[in-house]
Formats: structure tokens, C-alpha cells, sequence
């Protein structure tokens, strides 16, 4: 039976011919990511990665991690920029993967849209896979949906999943977290990628288009707000290499902020207080804060306010580390100290997502 063109895939909005352009668009910096340990290229069904080298580990763990960017995308929608968009997806899912000690060997993505514009899919693609380049991940495959009538011509969502391996011997975690660890904050270079809804309510609200220019925020307001997430893998590699076992737990600072995701890397029975006076939140945060009439206490479970990653360390090792971690174009500073002293707990975040872990709470007045 011949197929009538008013019923075929085209005709209901799939553009195979738009997918595979793409493809040949991406395969470039794609080939860049990858080692001699990724096999058979861009195209298969599956990506193939030799994982020979885990021979040599006494017990090697796999370690997976999977995330999006979130409603950060509408913001590189509105103005039309997505080179930016693949790292912050790179650095979501990656730097969950180093916090525990792992190194990343491999990435998927996924591109979920409305209608395959090849040159934005490509754009999409190669920022993932120049992130994945600067953390040592190889991008081993991906897919691009389209999703005529769910979704607006140029609508599209991003996700992707990565995995790791670490040696059990050198996991980090909260078994390793003792009396008087030093706790380390590294700044972010931004926003990142969470609390992107309260972001667009705040500008909604204040009636500020995306490609408005805004002498508070310095800038054009959207091109400001696309700040990439940081990627923190190499550096916090680099750092655990060189200070072998100074490095007891890691936490990643994305949805549910500070005290949340710090609390979930400690012990249960410990604490920690973290000093506000010892950073000054970025810009981006406190105009923000002002224009919804935020405190910007009130919003430390929303956004990261300057801070990226925190590493618990030992103290004897404190300083070398935050050395390491300076030198490398990471700035650091110690916020606080864990305790397993007795003490009420009232007012501090215990555990978080589900986690039993130990219990944080920020004090004092943020530094001008």
C-alpha cells in the first residue's frame, strides 16, 4: 500500500532529514570528547566504552548520576543562546559523580523538542561535549526527539546521565567525617542551575523582559542570568590525588541550597554551623533578592548564594588543600567546623531527600 505524503512522519511534524543534519553537525566536537577507550563512534545504538582499566582496581564501585537543567532553558530560549546550556547539563551531572570520589568516565544526553533545528541542536551538543572535554567524560551517545504537538516549535528540554568509578577503598562519604573536620566552601560562578522558577517570578513581577539591559545586574538581563554552571571535576580530582585522604565528604550545592545538601555528607549525630561573615553573596543574588523583597537568608534553601561545593576536610590539612584548590582557579575559604559535641538542634536542617545524615545551620550576618 502506498503511504499518501499527508499521512507520512513529515507530514505529522518528524523531520528525520533535520535529525541526521544535526548529527553531522555535532560529530565534531562530539569526536573531541572522546579517548581511545570509547568504541564505534557517534551513530550506534549503544555507546561502547572499554573499561579495561578497572582490572587493575581491588574493588572497583560504579558510580550514576543523572539530572536536566531545568527552567534555565526558557531564559536561553528567550534570547536565542544555547552554547551555555550543555555545560550547566555537564556540570549537574558530572560534579554529583566527584563528590563521592569518583572519576567520570562516560555521558548520555537527551534532547527532547518541538521541531529538530539542526545548528541549535548542534550548539546544545557541542557545549555538552566541550564540557564533557574540560572534566575527562567521554560523550558516548545521545538522542534528539521530536515532539510535534506536545511540544512548541521551539521548545526543548535537556537531560543526561553519567558514570563514574572509584576505588570502595577511596569512596568519601560520611563514614569518613570525624570531630573537628574543617568544612571548606568553593565558590560558584553563579546561579548555576537551580531556583530558576523563583528567578523568572522575580522578573515577571518586575516586568523585565530577558533581552532587557539592566545597570543593577550589569548587563543583559538573560545573557547575565546564563552564567554556566561551574564544572568543578578536574580541579576536585586533582585535589584528591594530591592530598590522599584529606578529603573525608563533598557536597554539591544545587536544589535545596546550602544547609541541605551539606547536612546530607555528615554523619548522623554531628553538626555544623556555618559562618555567613565569611563570604559576600555575589551580585546576581542580592539584586534579585531586592527586587522580590527577599532576605537573602530567607532564600539559602533556594540558591547556592555564592557557593558551589563545599568539601569536608581534615583540619590538619585544611590550609594545604585550600591552597591546592586557590592555585587551581578555585576560590576557598573555611565556613566551619564539624562537631559530634552534644547540643540542641533546634533550628537546623537535618538531613535532607530522603537521607539521615547529620545537621547544619548558617549563623550570623553575610559580609558587605
Amino acid at each position: 500500500m502506498t503511504e499518501h505524503p499527508e499521512n507520512s512522519y513529515a507530514a505529522a511534524g518528524v523531520d528525520t532529514a533535520a535529525g541526521d543534519l544535526a548529527v553531522e553537525l555535532m560529530k565534531q566536537s562530539v569526536a573531541a570528547s572522546q579517548g581511545p577507550q570509547v568504541l564505534g563512534g557517534v551513530g550506534g545504538f549503544a555507546g561502547l566504552f572499554d573499561v579495561s582499566a578497572l582490572k587493575d582496581f581491588e574493588r572497583p564501585l560504579l558510580a550514576t548520576s543523572t539530572d536536566g537543567v531545568g527552567t534555565k532553558i526558557a531564559i536561553a530560549q528567550a534570547i536565542d543562546k544555547h552554547d551555555t546550556i550543555g555545560q550547566d547539563l555537564v556540570g549537574m551531572v558530572v560534579d554529583d559523580i566527584v563528590v563521592i570520589g569518583a572519576k567520570p568516565l562516560f555521558m548520555t544526553d537527551y534532547i527532547a523538542c518541538g521541531k529538530v533545528f539542526p545548528n541549535r541542536i548542534a550548539e546544545i551538543v557541542g557545549g555538552i561535549a566541550d564540557a564533557c572535554t574540560a572534566t575527562g567524560t567521554a560523550l558516548v551517545g545521545g538522542e534528539t526527539a521530536e515532539h510535534p504537538g506536545l511540544m512548541g516549535e521551539h521548545d526543548y528540554d535537556v537531560a543526561g546521565a553519567a558514570v563514574g568509578a572509584v576505588e570502595a577503598s577511596l569512596l568519601l562519604g560520611p563514614e569518613k567525617v570525624v570531630d573537628g573536620d574543617v568544612v571548606l566552601a568553593i565558590e560558584s560562578s553563579g546561579l548555576h542551575s537551580n531556583g530558576f522558577s523563583l528567578v523568572r517570578h522575580i522578573l515577571a513581577g518586575r516586568g523585565l523582559s530577558y533581552t532587557d539591559r539592566d545597570d543593577e545586574l550589569g548587563g543583559v538581563v538573560g545573557e547575565v542570568l546564563l552564567e554556566p554552571t561551574r564544572l568543578y571535576t578536574s580541579p576536585l580530582l586533582a585535589v584528591i590525588d594530591a592530598h590522599p585522604g584529606a578529603i573525608h565528604a563533598m557536597s554539591h550545592v544545587t536544589g535545596g541550597g546550602i544547609a541541605a545538601n551539606l547536612a546530607r555528607v555528615l554523619p548522623v549525630g554531628s553538626w555544623a554551623e556555618l559562618e555567613r561573615s565569611t563570604w559576600t553573596p555575589p551580585e546576581v543574588f542580592r539584586v534579585l533578592a531586592g527586587w522580590g523583597g527577599h532576605a537573602l537568608d530567607s532564600l539559602e534553601g533556594t540558591w547556592n548564594l555564592g557557593i558551589g561545593m563545599l568539601a569536608v576536610v581534615s583540619a590538619a590539612e585544611a590550609d594545604a588543600v585550600t591552597a591546592t584548590l586557590q592555585a587551581a582557579g578555585l576560590p576557598t575559604w573555611p565556613v566551619g567546623r564539624v562537631s559530634t559535641s552534644a547540643r540542641d538542634l533546634a533550628g537546623f536542617e537535618q538531613g535532607a531527600k530522603g537521607v539521615d545524615g547529620g545537621a547544619v545551620r548558617l549563623t550570623g550576618a553575610y559580609a558587605v
